[in-house]
């Protein structure tokens, strides 16, 4: 038996850079006020049909869609800010507590050509703030992102890329431009992006296509349609960054399909993973909640994926190391088992052998890096003492029972 194409096992120790990703990023953002939640692993289609964008390659080619018993049509989560925002439009009383500051962690799924740091089943954090149309709003979100990169030892490695995609009014004016500088490159567009054009002209910005690429070189700008209150937006979130010590680069290729997208997009990318790849990214989606029938709100946020994140990432913090008990007979046994408990109820790790010679013992507590064995006989047990063997120093004393706690802790 062998994993699904796409997904792997997180064995123990991968498993510990994973857990020192999310425990990174959740210390964090829990320093700023953001509460933690999860939403359900599978949604009903609509939700990101809607949220995502039907015309979005997530959406045609990439989601895990399944009909149930019921013959609903039900989606494994291609992505988390869809359904945070489902969330706060199910349940109504998170609308009395705006703004929301909301923290999130886990698996994602998507249907793509396995490959490093992509997988079908992935993992996410995900960092939204809901109900604060404000352009501080902005600032901290990246902010946060840019403190969880440092506190993971990864920020120098990173850029930050920064772009402004406007207001509605904005958006509709550059829309208009943008179609009518493509329709007259229409021959050299490829065909995906002709298919886009009247439906989703900005995603062409971004495209791969060499065709596409030397096209957008002469498209106009949008940094040159921006009205002024959009200008004033973008100023101040750039001057926030700067004042917070956030190093940034303003991209003007870095560009949101949806309508719903509004004012700052922002991307942390890297080239330490191979070509470019984005680590973390997200932007302003003040329309993203009415979209889905909630009340107009306003809503920023980020996701970052964990793989990518473990490739880059400080080595954690090796484990505690552990105690051994060696017991020897059943006596012993019996004892070395509320030893254990009480030690373990004052964290202080331990591990109890079950079989095994004295010469055995003491080599799985080497293979454990073990740093002290606590050795008791029928001799000891009559004593009410133990045997404590410090395994760096080799040194041996005799400690009551009572005392062993004290006598590790010191």
């Amino acid at each position: 038996m062998q994993p699904v194409r796409g997904t792997h096992d997180l064995l123990p120790d991968e498993f510990r850079r994973f857990a020192h990703v999310v425990d990174s990023a959740r210390d964090v953002a829990r320093l700023y006020g953001y509460r933690e939640m999860a939403t359900p692993v599978f949604e009903f289609t609509e939700l990101f049909a809607r949220g995502i964008g039907e015309t979005t390659d997530v959406v045609s080619k990439e989601m895990y869609t399944f009909q149930d018993r019921g013959g609903e049509s039900l989606t494994l989560r291609p992505e988390y800010t869809a359904g945070i925002c489902r969330a706060f439009v199910s349940n109504g009383e998170l609308g009395q507590q705006l703004p929301l500051k909301l923290f999130a962690a886990g698996p994602m799924f998507r249907y793509e050509r396995p490959q490093k740091g992509r997988q079908r089943q992935f993992h996410q954090i995900d960092l939204e703030v809901l109900g604060a149309p404000e352009p501080g709003a902005d600032i901290e979100v990246i902010t946060v992102a840019a403190d969880i990169l440092d506190r993971l030892g990864i920020l120098e490695r990173c850029v930050l890329k920064l772009n402004s995609l406007g207001d509605p009014e904005s958006r509709a004016a550059y829309r208009k431009v943008l179609v009518d500088y493509y329709s007259g490159h229409l021959a050299g567009l490829s065909e995906d992006s002709r298919s886009r054009l009247e439906r989703n002209p900005l995603r062409i910005l971004d495209s791969k296509d060499e065709g596409d690429r030397a096209i957008n070189a002469g498209a106009p700008s949008f940094a040159d349609h921006l009205n002024p209150a959009s200008r004033d937006f973008f100023a101040a979130v750039k001057d926030g960054l700067a004042a917070a010590g956030v190093a940034f680069e303003v991209d003007p290729a870095l560009v949101r399909g949806l309508d719903y997208y509004t004012h700052t997009a922002f991307e942390f990318v890297t080239t330490h993973i191979g070509a470019q790849g984005t680590v973390l990214g997200g932007g302003r989606y003040d329309g993203l909640i009415a979209e889905l029938g909630g009340p107009p709100t306003a809503g920023i946020g980020w996701a970052g994926g964990i793989e990518r994140l473990m490739m880059l990432c400080n080595e954690p913090a090796p484990l505690p190391r552990p105690v051994v008990i060696a017991p020897l007979g059943p006596a012993a046994e019996a004892k070395a088992l509320g030893i254990a408990r009480t030690l373990r109820g004052l964290g202080i790790a331990v591990e109890q052998d079950y079989r095994g010679n004295m010469k055995r013992r003491m080599q799985r507590a080497n293979k454990l890096n073990a740093r002290a064995a606590i050795i008791i006989g029928d001799d000891e047990l009559a004593r009410g003492m133990a045997q404590l063997k410090d395994l760096d120093s080799g040194e041996q004393r005799e400690v009551a029972f009572e005392g062993l706690a004290a006598a590790l802790k010191a």
